[in-house]
Order: structure tokens, then C-alpha cells, then sequence
């Protein structure tokens, strides 16, 4: 975007936080900046963030501003073809708004009706709560795949006004999930509750939808590479799809491509890269004792954690596990440890009480891709305060103060 275009229509975005008539500035900018793209605007609005302006003023305004740019958005047209994340997320946002449509109609016909719903009407308002209820897959896919993509390439505020506005869908959809509710089958409705809040999430969704449709969605078909793309299809089919999306409209996964180099001392996962001394810090400051048993019933590893609730020395490393414990516990080890080799099993729970804290231990079978068996992890874990906890923490607690080191 050149650089005179931007600086006029920053000018124009605060015309209109300044209060100034929105019709003015629409006229204003059909005659400077017609051809402005989603992709303009969305540039613009991240460099007045970025000198000052508060993100929260930017997205109680951006109706605002998609009122006097809708004009100029809406000869986009179709952005991505069949199968693309982007028209996936596309195709979703239409299901959703029908979905709201729908159980908006069918909750006001029964509020005006001054009745109770009938059994079908019941039955179809609880299919509908479901399927809203598995669209948080929609959400955690922006979030988590498509958003990270548009941050490398220096879009961050939009995504972040999208984020917030996910949450705050969250809430509206809290409040309609609560207004239904099961017993024995039969589903109870609070019609008020629910027609109002499926009138309010209705409207919510058509407004987001909009934003992310027109400028959020082509700003990233700008910028994003083919082969980032492959990335966020991999990872869409990792967080998985909504139970209301056809199968024709999923793409075939694809491998995630990473053609960085690894650099001496650090180690690559499929979710990240880490240096060796950062995964040792990392296993070290888990709130669990972790203890690893290769295929041949040999320790390998046991974790450095500051109060460790069994003592485990160096020496053990190499050391058959049955030897690791008491003589009456060895028939109990073995048949775990069978059990795991053989399938029969991936867990085994106990818990017991020692030194008057409540102490959680358990085993996991660890296996490959193909299900092989690799080796057993044990966790144990302190659970006495956690079994305490009640209500919510919201609040970040003052730090307690740090003993200088010596």
C-alpha cells in the first residue's frame, strides 16, 4: 500500500473515532480511496494501534468502520477455493449463522406462544445447542493455526480484536448452553432465557463473521505462502472439524513441512524445537515427579524436580524397575508392566496417603505412531491442595518474595 494511501486513510479512521459524521466520511472516502482493500484497511488500523490508539477502541468501532468501507469490501467476492482453510472457515461461518437463524425462530415462536415446546422442538433445540457446542473447534482453529500464520507476517492486532471477540461469543454461548438442561432424558428449556440469548448470538455471530469474512480472510490470502498453508491444514486436522462441516469440505491432511535447520544441542519435535538445557529446565519444573522405563524394564530417566516425593539416585539408571521396588510390590510392577506390552491396558491409577499428603501415582503405556510399545512413564503427583480447590481464581496473587541465592 503506498505510503500517501495509508496516511489518508488513517486520517479517515480517526475522522470517524473523533465522532465526525460517518456519511461525511464515507463520501470522503469514495473520492480518495475507492480501491482501498480489506488488506489496506487492516494495515492501517495495526499501525494506530501500534502508535497509541487503544486496541479496545479500534474493535468498539470497527462496525463503524465496516459501515463506511462495506462498499469497497464487498466486490471481493469468492477468495478461496473448495477444500482451502479459508473456505472451510467460510463455509462454517454460513452453517453457524443458519444454525442461529434456526433456533432464533424456533425459541421466539414458543416465547410468543406462551408455551412449553413440544417433544420434536425440544429434541431439535438440543441438536442445535450441540452443534454450537462442538463449533468451539471453529474458534481453537483460528486461534491456533491461522492466527499464528498471519503474526509471522506482521498482522497481530487483527487477530488479537478477532480473539477477543471469540471470547466474548464464548460467553453468549455459556449463558444459551445454560439455559437447557437434561434429566432423565428429557430436555428442560428456559424459553426466555433462550430466545433471548439466541437472538443476542445471532447478531453477534453475523457481525464477527462479517469482519473476519471481508477483512480478516483476505488479508490472509495476501500474505500467507502455499507452503504456510499446508501447515494450517495439518494443524486444522489436528484440532479437528465440527460435527455440521460434510466431509467434501475437509481437505485430505497433508505433513507439516519444516525446513529449518536444527542446530547443534537441541532437539525437534513435531510441535516445536528445543535446546537440550531448556527440555531438561522444563521437565525439571513440572509439577509432577516423571519417571521412564525403556521396553526392557530398564530405568532411563527420572526428572530433577525440586521436592521430589520418592528419593531416585543416579544409580538406578540402567536398573531393572523390578528391582526399583519392594519385594511385595514386584507381582503388581510385572502385571502393569504385561499388561502394557500386550495391549490390555495404557493406565494404571493408585493413590495413597504418605506423611499425611494425598499422593497421586500414575503409569502410562508409552507407544509410537503404530502403537508399539516403547516403554512405561510413571507420574507422581502431590494432589492434597489440589482436591481443596472450590469456585474460580481470576486474580494473579502478589509474588512471594525470592531468598537472594548464594
Amino acid at each position: 500500500m503506498a505510503q500517501d494511501k495509508k496516511t489518508a486513510l488513517k486520517k479517515i479512521i480517526e475522522k470517524l473515532h473523533a465522532g465526525e459524521d460517518p456519511e461525511e466520511v464515507k463520501r470522503e472516502f469514495r473520492e480518495v480511496l475507492g480501491d482501498a482493500s480489506a488488506m489496506d484497511i487492516s494495515m492501517a488500523e495495526e499501525e494506530l494501534i501500534q502508535e497509541g490508539m487503544p486496541r479496545e477502541q479500534i474493535h468498539r468501532l470497527c462496525d463503524v468502520h465496516l459501515a463506511v468501507f462495506r462498499e469497497s469490501i464487498e466486490k471481493q467476492g469468492d477468495i478461496a477455493p473448495p477444500g482451502h482453510p479459508i473456505h472451510i472457515l467460510m463455509h462454517e461461518h454460513s452453517a453457524m449463522l443458519d444454525m442461529a437463524e434456526e433456533l432464533s425462530k424456533i425459541a421466539s415462536s414458543i416465547k410468543e406462544a406462551a408455551r412449553e415446546p413440544t417433544e420434536a422442538e425440544a429434541k431439535r433445540i438440543k441438536e442445535l445447542i450441540d452443534q454450537f457446542k462442538d463449533a468451539e473447534k471453529h474458534y481453537l482453529r483460528e486461534e491456533n493455526a491461522l492466527f499464528p500464520q498471519l503474526e509471522k507476517h506482521g498482522i497481530t492486532q487483527p487477530p488479537a480484536i478477532m480473539w477477543m471477540e471469540h471470547d466474548q461469543i464464548r460467553d453468549v454461548k455459556k449463558q444459551l448452553f445454560s439455559s437447557i438442561s437434561e434429566e432423565n432424558g428429557v430436555v428442560h428449556v428456559d424459553v426466555k432465557k433462550l430466545a433471548n440469548m439466541a437472538l443476542a448470538l445471532r447478531e453477534f455471530l453475523s457481525n464477527h463473521f462479517y469482519k473476519e469474512n471481508t477483512i480478516l480472510f483476505p488479508a490472509a490470502m495476501r500474505v500467507v505462502t502455499e507452503k504456510e498453508w499446508d501447515v494450517v491444514r495439518a494443524d486444522f486436522a489436528e484440532v479437528g472439524y465440527c460435527c455440521f462441516v460434510p466431509e467434501d469440505a475437509i481437505p485430505a491432511p497433508v505433513e507439516k513441512k519444516d525446513e529449518a535447520l536444527l542446530s547443534e544441542g537441541e532437539v525437534r519435535f513435531e510441535s516445536g524445537t528445543l535446546r537440550i538445557d531448556v527440555l531438561e529446565a522444563i521437565l525439571n519444573t513440572l509439577p509432577v515427579d516423571i519417571t521412564f522405563v525403556d521396553r526392557n524394564d530398564r530405568v532411563r530417566y527420572f526428572s530433577l524436580s525440586k521436592d521430589r516425593i520418592f528419593v531416585r539416585s543416579k544409580a538406578v539408571i540402567g536398573r531393572e524397575v523390578q528391582y526399583c521396588h519392594p519385594q511385595k510390590s514386584i507381582d503388581k510392577v510385572n502385571q502393569i508392566l504385561d499388561d502394557f506390552k500386550n495391549g490390555r491396558r495404557d493406565v494404571a491409577d493408585f493413590w495413597i496417603n504418605l506423611r499425611g499428603r494425598l499422593i497421586y501415582i500414575r503409569y502410562f503405556a508409552v507407544r509410537d505412531r503404530d502403537g508399539k510399545y516403547l516403554g512405561t512413564l510413571e507420574v507422581t503427583q502431590d494432589v492434597t491442595d489440589i482436591k481443596t480447590l472450590e469456585g474460580e481464581k481470576r486474580l494473579l496473587d502478589e509474588p512471594a518474595a525470592i531468598a537472594p541465592r548464594l
